[in-house]
């Protein structure tokens, strides 16, 4: 904003001598306008400063610091006290540009009248500070913060010094009304936010930036302290383990039948895990070990393991299980029931993405663009997000085979369909009463038909 003082005082000064010397009416000129064209300068610098130093993110500082980039502690010392740099800035700024106000008005008074000379003073001088004081040198230092913070830190440090009584005046004056206000005076918020990060991600993948490869594992990475063990662990019907009383050679095989190196051993029921076995141990005892065949006995080789809640969170479970040194966990619920197990590898995956093993099938099969094969146990967080769907997803169910249950209301057989909002599923393969197998057909434009049937109960067909 511009400001200028009374045109008569102004004119008045110019027919004062200066230094015993008449000054004629183009030298003033002339000096008007290597002022108002330095001043001009000198608010572009402070309007660029600004958006350099606040536009800086403070982890992007500290690496400049700590590669030893010159200049940059001297920017980080200036932005160690964002209140006073601010304050710094604006008193220049102001300073700069009421005194450019100033000189204008006065030089136009030389050759105008005096209302002529404000107006042509206000519009002129305002549309010369939007230009160049403001709009170019911002974006120049938007395009080049890095650079420009560190070439205008030592002006600015000099800037604070030679203003320092005006900007400790002000500065204190600030924070008194801060405080009046309720305000906290806050100016920059500590590095970037959860959100902040999210949205990068996102518009790096749109822009081409990250691969998709890329996108999806980040976003994973994101997910993965929201997700709970309940969602990642192996249900206790996939559970392969072996009573305590099982022979050395008998769980060996079940081992390799299985394909398992670790598998649970239990005394009594599946309720009651004692820990876990490695088919390494088994090996390495039964043929290289100290005690004779017939005395080596299943529980002398069982180490212990994790009993986590379903609620509990993955990513505290993995740092437990890393400083347990444990690769297997046994999911227990409220009542203490085996719910499952969970491995390493179950919550890696939630990172990398699944990892098959020969011959196993994967857990969502593109059958076109429209079109998948999922697995019984695939969650559904997953499947919409393959399909680009929105099934819902309840407390009391989580897969796809949980959310077939749900809108069914019953056990339901091969074959069966169940329409539900624009989504057409098709159980594909059930064992006893398990489901297996569904495809998920996202349908063009539901007719009235499905529409009807979109409460998700199967078709009157079946």
């Amino acid at each position: 904003m511009a400001f200028s003082l009374p045109l008569e005082f102004v004119l008045a000064a110019y027919e004062v001598p200066l230094v015993g010397l008449e000054v004629d009416q183009s030298t003033v000129t002339l000096l008007g306008v290597v002022a108002v064209t330095v001043l001009i300068g000198l608010s572009g610098f402070f309007s660029s400063s600004e958006i350099a130093m606040f536009n800086l993110p403070k982890h992007r500082l500290e690496g400049m610091v700590d590669d030893g980039v010159e200049g940059a502690a001297l920017v980080k010392q200036l932005k160690d006290d964002p209140h006073r740099l601010l304050v710094t800035i604006l008193v220049g700024n102001n300073i700069v540009n009421i005194a450019m106000s100033s000189i204008a008005t006065a030089l136009l008074g030389l050759y105008f009248g005096g209302l002529v000379a404000v107006v042509l003073a206000t519009f002129g001088i305002t549309a010369i500070v939007l230009l160049f004081g403001e709009s170019v040198p911002k974006s120049y230092a938007v395009e080049n913060t890095e650079s420009w913070a560190v070439r205008i830190s030592k002006p600015l440090k000099a800037t604070e010094y030679l203003l320092f009584p005006l900007i400790v005046l002000f500065d204190y004056l600030t924070r008194q009304v801060n405080r009046l206000t309720g305000s906290t005076g806050a100016i920059e918020s500590p590095y970037v936010t959860r959100d902040e990060i999210q949205e990068m991600i996102e518009s790096g993948e749109r822009e081409g930036v990250l691969e998709e490869e890329e996108h999806e594992m980040l976003t994973r990475i994101f997910r993965f302290n929201n997700t709970i063990v309940k969602e990642v662990m192996t249900p206790r019907l996939d559970i392969t383990a072996v009573p305590k009383d099982t022979d050395i050679d008998e769980t060996i095989e079940t081992c390799i039948q299985s394909g398992h190196a670790r598998i649970p051993v239990y005394e009594g029921s599946l309720d009651n895990v004692q820990g876990v076995v490695h088919i390494r141990d088994l090996v390495r005892d039964l043929n290289y070990g100290e005690t004779e065949t017939e005395e080596l006995e299943l529980g002398d080789l069982i180490q212990p393991t994790l009993h986590v809640p379903e609620s509990k969170n993955v990513d505290e479970l993995l740092s437990e299980m890393r400083e347990n040194r444990m690769h297997m966990a046994i999911v227990i619920d409220e009542f203490g029931t085996t719910e499952g197990i969970v491995t390493m590898e179950d919550m890696i995956e939630e990172i990398v993405g699944e990892i098959l093993e020969g011959g196993e099938d994967l857990p969502i099969e593109d059958l076109d663009e429209r079109t998948v094969l999922v697995r019984g146990e695939v969650n559904i967080e997953d499947v919409n997000e393959a399909l680009e769907i929105e099934l819902p997803e309840g407390e009391e169910f989580e897969t796809i085979a949980g959310f077939i249950f749900n809108r069914a209301g019953r056990l339901v057989e091969e074959g069966e369909e169940i329409t539900f909002d624009g989504v057409r599923i098709t159980v594909e393969s059930v064992e006893n009463t398990r489901i297996m197998k569904a495809r998920l057909h996202k349908l063009e434009a539901p007719d009235d038909d499905e529409t009807a049937d979109a409460d998700g109960t199967p078709d009157a067909s079946e």
